[in-house]
This record gives C-alpha cells, sequence and structure tokens, in this order.
C-alpha cells in the first residue's frame, strides 16, 4: 500500500484548479499525467525580469519590466494588422504589440488611463520602443510579482508557459514533509537541504547557473532518485539470494569434448567466465549473473559451455534470443558442437506448427532434449521442460523484466529455481551497469578470440559517394558481401537523410537482384526472409537500417558503408561495424559523412578510426551524448532517470549503491527507517518493479 502521505502527490493533475482535460493531456504527454510527474519536471532555463528601467533607459534586446500609463488603444482597421496599445510614462512613450488579439480581452487587462505593470524583450521599430506580445501584464501594484526571475520549463506545442507555471506551483504547495530517508551525517557532509526544501529550490532558480546538476537542491534530489533504483535493485538481489537454487555441479565430460572439437583455444576471459559461472551453479543459491563481451568476444561459447554444466548433472538449459534469426544463427553455430558433445539440441520459434511443434513439446517435456534454443516462444504457456537447470537470455536489454522471469518460471520445481546468465554484446559503461544490473555479477570479455582482424575503418565525405560504389562494384564482382546501413526507413521532408528504401531502389539499378533490404517496419517473416538470402549468398548487398546492429554473423561479409555516419552514436557505429571482420577475409567500414562535421561528430568519427575496444568506446559515447540513446531507442532495459544525469552524477550512483545495499543488509525494510524508505521507493515509482522482481 503506498504511505498515506505521498496521496496528494498522485492524484491526477485535473485535480489541480484550471487544468481541464484538455491541458491534462498535454501535461500528461510533457511530463507525466499525476501532481508528482510535475514535481521531477524542473526548470531548463530563467528570464530575470528584475530590471525595471524607465522607458528612456529601456535597452533594445534586453528584457525588461516597466510601470506604464496606458494612453490609447488603436484597434486594427484590417484583420491581418496588429493590435496596437501606446503607453508612456515621465521619460517617453512605447508600443505594446499584439497579433490576433482579442480586443476585449486587452480592454480589461490594460485599461485606458490606468498603470500597469508590462515585462517583455524591448524592440525598435523605426526608432520607437516596442514589446511585441509581452510576457506578463499585471495591475501597477502587483509589479513585485512580475518583476522577478521566472523559471522556464520545457513545454509541448498548445500548452502555455504560464498555465505550466501555476500548475507546477499548486503542485510545490502539496508537498508534503517526509521522513528523511539519506543518512544524516550523509546530507550534513554534503551539504544538502532535506527533500521538500531541495523541490522548492529546483523549481526556483535565480541565475543559470542554480540550474547546474551538481548543486545541492539538484544533486541531493538526483541522489534520492538513484537511491531509489539501487535499493530496488538490492531487494531483488537479496530475494534472489533468499529463494533457493539448486546446486548444479558437472563432471566436465561434456564439456571436454566441445572444448577437444574447438578450432581455437579460449581466451582467458573465457576461462575466467567459465570459471565463475560453474562457481554460481554450485553454489545453493539462484544464478543471477550477466555475461558482458564486446562484439565478436566469444559470448555463445561460454554461454553453451554453462549449459553443458546443467546437463552434466541431469538438467536441461534454454537459451532465449530476441530474434529468430538469431536464434537460427545460434543454433546453426551450436549445432556442431552439441553434435560432438553427445547432447540434443532442439530450435522452437514462432514459425513451429503442428504435429512437429507437438512432437517436440512432447520431447522437451520427457527430458529427451537437453538444451532449448529460441525466441519469446519459449516462454508460451504449452512449452514444460522436465527439469530445466539454466536459462540463457541473449541480448538481455531486448527483453522485459516479464519475459525474464517467464523463463525462470519454466523451472520452479521442488529442488529449487533455475538460474539465470544474461548476456549482452553490447558494451555498457560501469556507471550504466550499476543502474541497470545492480542485482546481478557481471563477468566481462575483454579480448577478441584468436583469427578476429582489425577492421580498416575510414571516414569519407559524401561527395565520394560514386567511388564508394564503384569500389563495391569491384568487390560485389570478386563474389565478397557487404552492408549498406542507412538511418531512415523511407524519406522524410523533415530530415533530409538517405533513406533505405531509396538507397536500396538506387543501387538495385546498379547491382540488379544481387541487392536486398532490411528494415524494421518489415513482418519479421519478409526480414529473416531477406536476411537468410544474405545468409546464402543469394543477396551479396544487404541494404539495412540498424535492425541488423546485434547479433547477425555472415562470416563473408567483409564490407560496411554506414551513410550520414555522424547521425549515429558511437556505441552503435562500433556495433554495426562488428558485423564485419568475423571471417579470414580483410574487412573495411566506410563511414560517409556529410559536412562541415559539428564537434561532437568529429569527435565519434575520430575515437571509431582509433579504438576498436567497445568498452573503451562506450565510455567515450557517454561522455559525448548521455545514457539516453547508448543502447539505442528505448529498448534498452536500461531505467529512465528524470532528475539523475548519469554524466554529472556518476560519483553518486556508487554512493547510493552502497548505501542500498548496507540498508538491505540490516533489513531497514522492516526496522524504523521502513516508513522513509518506502515512501522514497513509491515516490519514484520503484514499487511495481520491485513487487514484479520479487516474484521471480
Amino acid at each position: 500500500m503506498r504511505p498515506e502521505i505521498l496521496e496528494p502527490l498522485f492524484r491526477p493533475v485535473t485535480s489541480i484548479p484550471g487544468i481541464g482535460q484538455r491541458f491534462a493531456k498535454l501535461i500528461e504527454r510533457l511530463a507525466g499525467p499525476r501532481v508528482v510527474d510535475l514535481l521531477w519536471h524542473l526548470p531548463s532555463g530563467v528570464i530575470d525580469r528584475r530590471a525595471m528601467p524607465k522607458i528612456a533607459g529601456a535597452k533594445e534586446g534586453e528584457v525588461a519590466t516597466l510601470l506604464l500609463r496606458v494612453d490609447q488603444h488603436r484597434p486594427p482597421r484590417i484583420k491581418r494588422l496588429p493590435y496596437k496599445v501606446f503607453c508612456s510614462d515621465e521619460t517617453g512613450a512605447i508600443v505594446l504589440v499584439f497579433f490576433h488579439a482579442k480586443g476585449d480581452y486587452l480592454q480589461r487587462a490594460l485599461p485606458e488611463g490606468k498603470q500597469v505593470a508590462v515585462s517583455g524583450k524591448i524592440e525598435l521599430y523605426d526608432g520607437q520602443p516596442q514589446i511585441t506580445h509581452p510576457d506578463r501584464m499585471a495591475p501597477a501594484e502587483d509589479i513585485d510579482e512580475v518583476a522577478g526571475v521566472e523559471p522556464i520549463h520545457p513545454l509541448t506545442e498548445g500548452l502555455p508557459g504560464r498555465t505550466l507555471r501555476r500548475a507546477i506551483a499548486k503542485a510545490l504547495e502539496s508537498v508534503p514533509a517526509l521522513p528523511e530517508w539519506i543518512d544524516r551525517a550523509y546530507l550534513a557532509a554534503r551539504g544538502w537541504p532535506a527533500w521538500r526544501e531541495a523541490i522548492r529550490q529546483a523549481h526556483a532558480p535565480a541565475t543559470l547557473a542554480e540550474l547546474e546538476p551538481t548543486l545541492p537542491a539538484r544533486a541531493r534530489l538526483a541522489y534520492d532518485e538513484l537511491l531509489a533504483n539501487q535499493l530496488a535493485l538490492a531487494l531483488v538481489r537479496n530475494q534472489g539470494r533468499r529463494r533457493r537454487g539448486r546446486p548444479l555441479s558437472g563432471d566436465g565430460r561434456l564439456r571436454s569434448k566441445v572444448l577437444g572439437a574447438l578450432p581455437y583455444r579460449l581466451t582467458e576471459g573465457q576461462n575466467r567466465a567459465i570459471e565463475e559461472i560453474i562457481a554460481d551453479l554450485a553454489a545453493p543459491k539462484r544464478m543471477q549473473r550477466l555475461l558482458q563481451g564486446d562484439v565478436g568476444s566469444g559470448k555463445t561459447v561460454v554461454a553453451f559451455l554453462a549449459l553443458l554444466v546443467a546437463v552434466e548433472a541431469g538438467a536441461q538449459g534454454a537459451l532465449m534470443a530476441p530474434t529468430e534469426i538469431l536464434a537460427r544463427q545460434h543454433f546453426a553455430t551450436l549445432a556442431p558442437l552439441a553434435q560432438a558433445a553427445g547432447v540434443r539440441i532442439e530450435l522452437l520459434t514462432g514459425r513451429a506448427k503442428g504435429a512437429a511443434r507437438d512432437r517436440l513439446l512432447a520431447d522437451l517435456a520427457s527430458g529427451a532434449v537437453d538444451i532449448l534454443l529460441g525466441t519469446h516462444a519459449l516462454i508460451q504457456e504449452d512449452v514444460e521442460f522436465k527439469d530445466l537447470g539454466l536459462a540463457v537470455v541473449d541480448e538481455q536489454h531486448r527483453f522485459g523484466v516479464r519475459q525474464r522471469l517467464a523463463i525462470a518460471a519454466k523451472a520452479e520445481t521442488a529442488t529449487g529455481g533455475v538460474d539465470v546468465l544474461a548476456m549482452t554484446a553490447t558494451p555498457i559503461p560501469r556507471t550504466l551497469l550499476l543502474t541497470a544490473y545492480g542485482d546481478m555479477e557481471v563477468s566481462r570479455l575483454i579480448e577478441k578470440p584468436a583469427g578476429r582482424q582489425k577492421i580498416d575503418t575510414r571516414a569519407v565525405p559524401v561527395e565520394r559517394l560514386d567511388e564508394v560504389i564503384a569500389g563495391l562494384d569491384r568487390a560485389l564482382k570478386a563474389g565478397r558481401r557487404a552492408y549498406w546501413i542507412c538511418p531512415l526507413i523511407t524519406d522524410s521532408e523533415a530530415i533530409d537523410l538517405a533513406a533505405a528504401e531509396a538507397r536500396a531502389a538506387t543501387l538495385k539499378e546498379r547491382f540488379g537482384d544481387m541487392v536486398g533490404l532490411v528494415h524494421g517496419r518489415q513482418k519479421s517473416a519478409e526480414r529473416d526472409a531477406a536476411m537468410q538470402a544474405f545468409v546464402d549468398g543469394r543477396v551479396r548487398l544487404l541494404v539495412a537500417t540498424t535492425v541488423i546492429e546485434v547479433g547477425v554473423d555472415v562470416p563473408e561479409a567483409t564490407i560496411m558503408v554506414i551513410e550520414h555516419a555522424e547521425r549515429f552514436g558511437l556505441a552503435q557505429l562500433h556495433q554495426l561495424r562488428g558485423r564485419v571482420g568475423r571471417g579470414a577475409e580483410k574487412s573495411s567500414c566506410l563511414l560517409l559523412y556529410t559536412a562541415p562535421l559539428a564537434d561532437t561528430a568529429k569527435a565519434r568519427l575520430s575515437t571509431l578510426r582509433e579504438t576498436d575496444d567497445g568498452f573503451a568506446i562506450a565510455e567515450m559515447d557517454l561522455k559525448l551524448r548521455g545514457p539516453g540513446e547508448l543502447l539505442g531507442a528505448r529498448q534498452s532495459g536500461m531505467p529512465e532517470f528524470r532528475l539523475a544525469r548519469l554524466d554529472a552524477h556518476a560519483d553518486l550512483i556508487a554512493v547510493a549503491r552502497d548505501q542500498a545495499r548496507l540498508l538491505v543488509a540490516r533489513e531497514a525494510m522492516t526496522g524504523p527507517e521502513a516508513e522513509a524508505l518506502r515512501a522514497l521507493l513509491y515516490l519514484f515509482d520503484r514499487d511495481d518493479g520491485v513487487k514484479l522482481l520479487r516474484s521471480a
């Protein structure tokens, strides 16, 4: 149950006077549907209206607040002309200009013969001072209210700034004094205010400097949000440790057969990761581990060896991938190794139908299938394992929490629950790891397996497009395969970028049927068929959007062309580049860009040319553009922060994690601090997540 003290903050914004359904929809789009969402919508700028000169001293281009006498209204004779109000003080005259104005409203707001306070930007027109559409107008006695510092909040079309400010002011009136959840000594050492005071200060900056994220009020609020996130993760972690796992210890007989069948030796990182996983599996608690490895670092082999531990122990294993093409790719890679080990591995996707699917499910339920690979199809209700011991979730960030829980639920047995190994090929900076995977142990694969070649990476201006296509012509005639990546699917008038469909059409004129097209709006069957044609070699030039950035493995592909490379994030460029260089042939990546390049774009392309270390690239990407787009639009699995900025508040993440773990270790959730900590979790919407994850 949500603490009663928070109820005023969780009312809909329509409970605020003056906010009807029309404005409520706009506020919901901008900030959220509840009063508390307005509290998190902090100012992004300020307007200083404290300058109160006389008309003669008002400077062009500056914002000023003037005390004026209204002399005359002059409505327009023609509708398209402006409505003018002539005003003066003892030093001169000024004109207030309104377009598409309502005359009756202006007559009431600016009555002739009265004194009024007016604030806005001073302009000169034919030497005459004027203010076009004043920002603020009020009776003269209210000049002190007008002549202050006005916070500026991000807006959306149709929502007046004044309406939003009034709504936020009302929301601030609802803010209760909450019990303190931060350690008092730490609060004092940082010089941070109490929560309610911090919210009020953050919404009332007096200068641009007070918008800095590291200043006390904003830093305190950011820490609150980070602490709520870390506390939720710590509770999940603790719950997972308490829930009984099952010790899985293998004798190594299957693994030794696979290691003997591999054409290469494992890297030190792979061996270390396997040792960590084996130790986790042997423990009587559930494993929750993330295997993080750069493109081509050999995660799949590590995962398969882990699955064999479960099979050696008499249990079954499952590997769930986010797409059918990736699931089939894993199956093609692992089937020969499974054959060498003498274990039965099968593939289940959404395409499986009828009697064949029924037979597969029957064999799975009987234990005849040792390891099942597949997509979301693995978590359908009728998919039953005899004894699932280990579930591997590939490209973890593409799955939601519910899907992770659903695969884990397949193994609720009397002997304990399933161990989970999550994998990601996306290098994640440490700060992001702490915010998203704080409930998991982490293994990292740093080295590339033997035989991986360095990719020749070059930045090429788009003016040399014809040269690039001529080079492709020579490569394709020599039997090589290539990717051509575009940032859009169809042409956009708003953004002048090459679209995948248009580029594919242009290249087909030159290369004919050897050109294929893959993008995110295709039906999955159509997309998989196009990808399969490329894998088989029937298509040799694949034009695509970023749907191919993760998991596609075509060793014969040796050329990657990325059009409008300046529009992509650094980590995304690295992922795309990793689609080539996977075979014996020398590979190249061409970054086509449009000049002039902004400094950030220059830094991205330069970094990509200088290094192929995915972790170094991810850290640089975080510095260059923050966490928002690091892992792709809305599919990163990373928590969304309203107040914390991971670039500015990185030092607070580790502190919040340590504080959260300490609180859980001393069972603060059931002690005197519980009331404050529950309020914190509900305040930042970490309550549902905790309840859901606790059910794992």
